[in-house]
């Protein structure tokens, strides 16, 4: 392996921890004392007077159900470092990018960038518009370089050999912002025109006179 990747690799084993500075790595509580100092503890304290917020991290998380039937090696690279794929249409460096990690046998998610609200979220994701475009656990890369993203994939932990179990489904591609349906009000009843005036009643006839 080159310099120049194995500076990346390292890089991004470093990048792939906890990006909290001076928190220790195996730290899953965030414990604030009485006197309003923090400390960070891989147990639950069991004083009643502090203040305890669970750190989440990826590697705790529960596995989704299309993880469960993966080797052990991929499932914990996935729950650890899981990869997003940005791809657009009618795009033959995507179909590149697309295969490279298919052939290795790396799960991962595909978003579409379609439209303008799409772009500018991939640019925030990124720090461009490039596609493809892929994001390793908290590392993206912007633009197709096989070159990196094997390198980063190495670091990853993924398995440089395709290990998905036979009949194995990658998921359907979905645009990158999601798009919600536009709710149709109902139509408001129509008004009924209002009922005529009833005449007014006459009064009745005196007795012993008739009326034509």
């Amino acid at each position: 392996m080159s310099r120049s990747i194995a500076n990346r690799s390292a890089l991004l084993g470093a990048g792939l921890v906890l990006a909290m500075s001076g928190v220790p790595v195996l730290a899953q509580y965030k414990v604030v004392l009485p006197d309003g100092s923090v400390t960070y503890t891989d147990r639950p304290p069991v004083a009643s007077n502090v203040r305890v917020t669970p750190m989440g991290r990826p590697g705790n998380r529960a596995p989704a159900a299309a993880e469960i039937g993966l080797p052990l090696d991929v499932r914990s690279a996935v729950q650890r470092h899981p990869v997003t794929l940005y791809t657009g249409v009618e795009c033959s460096p995507c179909d590149t990018g697309r295969r490279l990690l298919q052939q290795r046998g790396v799960p991962y998610t595909e978003r579409l960038v379609l439209s303008e609200d799409d772009a500018a979220a991939l640019e925030r994701l990124v720090g461009g518009r490039t596609v493809p475009s892929i994001s390793i656990g908290a590392q993206p890369l912007r633009g197709l370089s096989e070159a990196d993203w094997s390198a980063y994939l190495d670091a990853a932990g993924y398995p440089r050999e395709n290990k998905l179990p036979r009949g194995w489904q990658q998921g359907e591609p979905m645009p990158l912002v999601m798009r919600s349906t536009p709710v149709t009000p109902a139509p408001r009843p129509a008004t009924p025109p209002p009922a005529p005036a009833a005449a007014p009643a006459e009064p009745p006839p005196e007795q012993g006179t008739i009326r034509f």
